[in-house]
C-alpha cells in the first residue's frame, strides 16, 4: 500500500469541518455510542495484556501460525471495510499496522454488532486470535475476541496529510497518530542523540548537567528569556548556552565534560531556528580547535555511516560524503573571494558601505562583528554544501575565543557548515582573564550602543578563570540542526516534536 492508503481513514462519511454544527453533532453521536458501550463493557480499562507488537508479528509470523498461537495486539482502529457477517479492520500499534478480521459466526450477534456499530475509527481495541494470510497475502489475525480499551471521541482527520506544516506541529498527536514516517522520523531523533552520547562516551568525555535558569546569562550573543524567582526575589534567565558553567567544570579539574541540554534564546523564527532547541556541548583541556575540528569530523563520520548510505548523506538535491576529509576554509579569505575586497583594511565606514552595496542595511547596534557575519551569511554560506570548516574569524565575533596565534585580529575559532548551514561551533578557548574582562567590556559597548544581544560582564566565571584554566578546546553543536541533516528536511519544525508557534486566534475549536 501506499503511504496514503496507510494511513487516510475510510468508512465513515466525509466529515464536516471542525466548529460547525455538523461537527458537534458527529461528536455528540461518538459520545452516545460510547453510552451504549459502557452499558456493558468497560470503556476505560487499566491495562491490556498484550502478547506482541505487530513488528513482532510480522517477524515470527511463520513459528506463530505453525504453532497456531493466540496473540493479543493492542492498538487503534484506523478503517473500517466489510459488510454483513465479516468485517476487515486494520489496527495500529506504534510500530505499524496489523489487520483484523472479524466474523459473526466466531464473535456471536451481540459482539459482531458492537464492532460494526458502536466501535469507531480511532479508537482503541485488543484483538485476540490467531495468525493466517488473506487471499491477497496479507497478514491478518482471525478474531475470537477483542477489548475496548478507549474511546475517540473526536474523529481522525480524513486528509490529514493534506494539511500544512503548521497544523502538524499544532497537533502532533494527530501527525504521530496518522503518519507512520513522522513516527520513523521522531525515533531516529531520539535514535540519533543515543549514537552522539555513545560516542563522546567512547571519547572519555563525562556527560554532566548545568543550571537552565541563570542568575546572568552568556556564552552566546543572543537575548534571554527573563523570569523572576519569588522566594529569592531575583531575577532570573533560562540559559542561552552552556559555556560559562562548563568551562568552570575545567577550571575544576575535570578535564573533558559534554552535556546535551535545552538553551533558550529570545529571536527570531524561521525554518532552521526555534527559541527552545537543544544543544551539545563539549569543553577537553588541553586541546585546541584543531583537535575539536579532528573530533567534530570523527563524530559527523560515525553518524553518516549509521544513518546514510554508507557514509553518504542524501538532503535535498546534495549528496554529502562524509567518507571524505572535509574541507577547511578561512573566513576572511571566503569573504575577499567573493567581494573581491581584503576586508581585514577596511575600516567602519567601508564596512557598511560594502554591506550596503551587498543589500544588507545596518540596524541599530549592528557593528562591524554583525556586519560581516552578515555578509558571510549572504555571499558564502549557500555554496557551502559539502561538509566544510570555516577557520579563523574576526576577533569582533567571537569574544570567548582565543587570539589566532599567527595572525593578528583573528581568532581560533571554526564553523561547520553542511548543506549550506551551520551545523557546530568552535574555539580554542579563551583562558586568559584579563584578556577576557577586556573583551567583556567590548560587549558592554556594544550593549550600550544598542545591541540587545551582547554578553554581559560575568563576575563569577572571571572569577572561576582567576583560579587558572588550562589550555581548552570547546564546541557547540545544534542537535536539531543536526538532526535536519540526518533525515532530510529543510525545515526544524519538522524535527521538533512540540516548536514554539504562534497562539492560534481563531473562533473555531481547536
Amino acid at each position: 500500500m501506499t503511504d496514503r492508503e496507510n494511513t487516510t481513514p475510510a468508512g465513515e462519511p466525509e466529515q464536516p469541518a471542525e466548529g460547525t454544527a455538523a461537527y458537534h453533532h458527529l461528536i455528540e453521536g461518538r459520545i452516545e455510542k460510547m453510552r451504549e458501550l459502557g452499558k456493558s463493557v468497560e470503556l476505560y480499562p487499566y491495562g491490556y495484556a498484550r502478547t506482541h507488537t505487530s513488528e513482532q508479528l510480522r517477524a515470527q509470523e511463520e513459528a506463530l501460525t505453525a504453532a497456531g498461537a493466540a496473540v493479543r495486539v493492542p492498538g487503534r482502529l484506523m478503517t473500517k471495510r466489510g459488510a454483513g457477517k465479516t468485517l476487515f479492520a486494520p489496527v495500529q500499534d506504534e510500530w505499524g499496522r496489523i489487520q483484523a478480521y472479524f466474523k459473526l459466526d466466531i464473535l456471536g450477534e451481540e459482539r459482531f454488532h458492537r464492532i460494526m456499530k458502536l466501535v469507531d475509527i480511532g479508537d482503541w481495541i485488543g484483538v485476540e486470535g490467531t495468525l493466517f494470510r488473506t487471499r491477497t497475502g496479507e497478514l491478518t489475525i482471525q478474531v475470537s475476541d477483542f477489548t475496548f480499551l478507549a474511546k475517540a471521541v473526536r474523529p481522525l482527520p480524513e486528509k490529514f496529510h493534506d494539511m500544512n506544516l503548521e497544523l502538524k506541529s499544532r497537533r502532533r498527536h494527530l501527525d504521530l497518530a496518522m503518519n507512520l514516517e513522522s513516527r520513523e522520523r521522531f525515533k531516529k531523533r531520539s535514535a540519533i542523540i543515543s549514537e552522539v552520547r555513545a560516542f563522546f562516551d567512547s571519547e572519555e568525555f563525562l556527560e554532566v548537567e548545568t543550571p537552565v535558569l541563570q542568575p546572568l546569562y552568556g556564552g552566546a550573543t543572543a537575548r534571554p528569556f527573563t523570569t523572576h524567582h519569588n522566594a529569592l526575589d531575583t531575577t532570573l534567565y533560562l540559559r542561552i548556552a552552556d559555556e560559562l558553567y562548563l568551562k568552570r567544570l575545567i577550571v575544576g579539574g575535570l578535564e573533558r565534560v559534554y552535556e546535551i541540554a535545552k538553551d533558550f534564546r529570545n529571536e527570531g523564527m524561521d525554518r532552521t531556528h526555534n527559541p527552545e532547541f537543544t544543544m551539545l556541548e563539549c569543553y577537553a583541556a588541553w586541546w585546541d580547535y584543531h583537535q575539536m575540528m579532528d573530533l567534530t569530523e570523527r563524530m559527523l563520520r560515525r553518524l553518516a555511516q549509521r544513518f546514510g548510505d554508507n557514509g553518504v548523506l542524501t538532503y535535498g538535491e546534495v549528496r554529502m560524503d562524509f567518507n571524505q576529509p572535509f574541507a577547511r576554509l578561512r573566513f576572511m579569505d571566503a569573504l575577499a573571494e567573493r567581494t573581491g575586497v581584503d576586508l581585514m583594511k577596511l575600516d567602519d565606514t567601508e564596512v557598511i558601505a560594502l554591506a550596503r552595496k551587498h543589500g544588507i542595511e545596518p540596524r541599530k547596534g549592528m557593528g562591524r562583528d554583525k556586519l560581516l557575519d552578515a555578509l558571510f551569511g549572504e555571499l558564502v554560506e549557500p555554496g557551502l554544501t559539502q561538509p566544510t570548516f570555516v577557520m579563523d574569524h574576526p576577533k569582533e565575533l567571537s569574544p570567548l575565543a582565543k587570539a589566532h596565534r599567527e595572525v593578528p585580529g583573528l581568532v581560533e575559532r571554526f564553523e561547520l557548515f553542511c548543506a549550506g548551514f551551520e551545523v557546530a561551533n568552535s574555539f580554542s578557548e579563551l583562558n586568559d582573564p584579563f584578556e577576557q574582562r577586556r573583551r567583556f567590556e567590548a560587549q558592554r559597548g556594544l550593549a550600550e550602543a544598542g545591541d540587545d544581544e551582547a554578553q554581559p560582564l560575568d563576575e563569577e566565571f572571571l572569577m572561576a578563570m582567576e583560579q587558572g584554566m588550562p589550555p581548552t578546546g570547546g564546541m557547540g553543536m545544534g542537535i536539531d540542526r543536526l538532526v535536519m541533516l540526518l533525515v532530510d528536511t529543510n525545515n526544524i519544525r519538522d524535527v521538533l516534536l512540540f516548536p514554539a508557534m504562534r497562539p492560534e486566534r481563531t473562533g473555531g475549536e481547536g
